[in-house]
């Protein structure tokens, strides 16, 4: 009887020390609060990268240093903007202007002030001829804090005091159409977007720099961008930027004084 009340309690401690360390040991963490924790840390990161390089001058420093020069006869012509620039001819969206002395310098998320800070470093500095400036839609969505017209129109006007001082062409080009911001939902962009763009063309036709207006063009009846032409309603597809690039061409020979009868604005013809 002895023997296999011990036997009993032998065979049992094996379980009772298993049991013990399951009870002593920490829960594994659910994977849904893991992958939030994960997504924490990665938006840490990022607001510090910002806080470092608000303007992402890093981004395009090595870059504009290996920059080859334009051959004889070939002006450079700078394109300036956002992620709508950034994914020209990168993201699967079509080529960027194949055998052009063309140089993108769009970053993805960028507003107008971003831009301000760092266009001494890779507009002026890479001496362009031209300069193709393709802004604001980040800045109504909000990107960096509310912005009005009147701001973004400010940043515009200083960007091109810049080039116009060192011998740059002017081109500026209308925000594309947005009826809604995927990022930004309770942004309702239509009619600010149509505010900034009259007020870009009339600009333009003060300073007699060259209005580039993609909006009429690509703009649906509600202001939004037509079927097709964009993935997410904002940023163009690949028949976005064919519609794009000829009024892009366009605009940079009006500017170079290679069309001398071209109109101040170029974009799609009156309806």
């Amino acid at each position: 009887m002895r023997s296999w009340v011990f036997l009993m309690l032998v065979s049992a401690v094996p379980a009772v020390s298993a049991q013990t360390a399951q009870q002593s040991a920490p829960a594994p963490a659910a994977p849904s609060a893991q992958a939030a924790q994960a997504a924490q840390f990665a938006q840490i990161e990022k607001m510090q990268q910002q806080l470092a390089d608000w303007a992402q001058l890093n981004r395009y420093r090595a870059d504009n240093a290996t920059l080859a020069p334009t051959a004889p006869g070939e002006p450079r012509v700078v394109f300036y903007g956002d992620s709508i620039t950034d994914g020209w001819g990168r993201w699967n969206n079509g080529p960027f202007f194949p055998g052009k002395p063309y140089v993108n310098r769009g970053i993805s998320g960028q507003t107008t002030p971003q831009m301000l800070v760092r266009f001494q470093q890779d507009v002026v500095h890479l001496g362009p001829a031209a300069v193709v400036v393709l802004a604001g839609t980040n800045d109504i969505a909000g990107n960096t804090g509310p912005s009005t017209p009147q701001m973004i129109e400010d940043n515009f006007r200083s960007m091109a005091a810049i080039a116009q001082q060192n011998g740059i062409k002017v081109v500026l080009a209308s925000i594309l159409p947005a009826g809604s911001y995927p990022w930004r939902p309770g942004v309702q962009p239509v009619a600010t977007i149509r505010e900034v763009n009259a007020w870009l063309k009339d600009f333009c036709a003060a300073q007699h720099f060259v209005y580039l207006d993609y909006y009429a063009a690509m703009a649906d009846d509600k202001g939004a961008m037509k079927q097709g032409l964009a993935s997410d309603g904002v940023h163009p597809t690949a028949a976005g930027y064919a519609v794009m690039a000829p009024l892009a061409e366009a605009a940079i020979a009006q500017a170079l004084g290679n069309n001398p009868t071209a109109r101040e604005s170029v974009g799609a013809p009156s309806q």
